[in-house]
């Protein structure tokens, strides 16, 4: 990619709160042709110099925002400090599913994620450019862009999770979130909406060597088809982290649920070292 193309706009750099920094920035997506917000939190002791830094990518809910995620678990800030890592949290849009939209050529979050925010990051940013310094995690919508994402893209990220996520579109057809505007009406494309879930994406796992972590709430009404996403994984014997708790889908149960998959992506960057 040549970074001269692409035009980006710096609204406010390191702001100081709770040790570590955070930058909030303006970037431009050549393939939605507009512009996107996103922040990146950065450890207090940020520098270009020495070891480059792993980078997780959060990524927000359903009709959420690039803000949801610091305002949701304001102890990422402490996180990017102690574990010494960048935190980005990308605007996915108010219901994208962070696809490419087979029937919205204006959605194209798949593309922008994996391609033209994480080649800014890196441009910009003193990181492992590697899949093996990468991780992609997000709660809800973005629980499933991240598996999704991790799917199309082993290349890129080297790890990733889900936090109550909707990782099997299929059940929603009655249009809860929008789906019908993002797959086409499920009369007419339901093979987009089987193509688009996590849930069909498991082959792609194989022999990738990515992590994975899915984390669901016992009161969530996401269980089922997380359930359905750990049995078939266990089916493909595909590696993975698979946790029950408490909790119903909601910012309580993934604001403290996040910490520990911040731990699991930590132990996958050092092993990677």
């Amino acid at each position: 990619m040549r970074f001269g193309l692409l035009f980006f706009f710096v609204l406010a750099s390191f702001i100081t709160a709770a040790a570590a920094k955070v930058d909030t920035l303006e970037i431009y997506s050549p393939s939605m042709n507009k512009l996107s917000r996103c922040i990146v939190i950065l450890p207090e002791n940020y520098t270009v110099q020495g070891a480059k830094y792993p980078v997780l990518y959060l990524l927000h809910g359903w009709s959420g925002n690039y803000t949801g995620w610091l305002s949701e678990a304001p102890q990422l800030k402490k996180h990017a400090d102690h574990f010494q890592m960048l935190i980005v949290c990308p605007d996915g849009g108010y219901d994208s599913w962070y696809l490419d939209s087979p029937v919205d050529s204006t959605v194209r979050y798949d593309t922008y994620i994996s391609r033209e925010l994480v080649a800014y990051v890196d441009y910009y940013y003193h990181t492992r450019k590697h899949r093996e310094g990468r991780a992609i995690a997000g709660n809800s919508m973005g629980g499933h862009g991240a598996i999704t994402l991790a799917a199309k893209h082993p290349e890129v990220f080297g790890a990733a999770g889900s936090l109550c996520g909707g990782l099997d579109l299929t059940p929603f057809k009655r249009n809860e979130w929008d789906l019908q505007r993002v797959l086409g009406k499920p009369s007419q494309h339901w093979d987009n909406w089987e193509a688009a879930s996590a849930v069909s994406l498991i082959p792609r796992f194989v022999n990738t060597g990515v992590r994975l972590v899915i984390d669901c709430g016992l009161g969530d009404f996401f269980l089922d088809v997380n359930r359905a996403m750990h049995q078939k994984l266990l089916e493909a014997n595909i590696e993975h982290q698979y946790t029950e708790r408490p909790g119903e889908h909601n910012s309580a149960y993934w604001g403290n649920a996040v910490d520990d998959q911040v731990l699991f992506f930590d132990k996958f960057f050092r092993q990677q070292q």
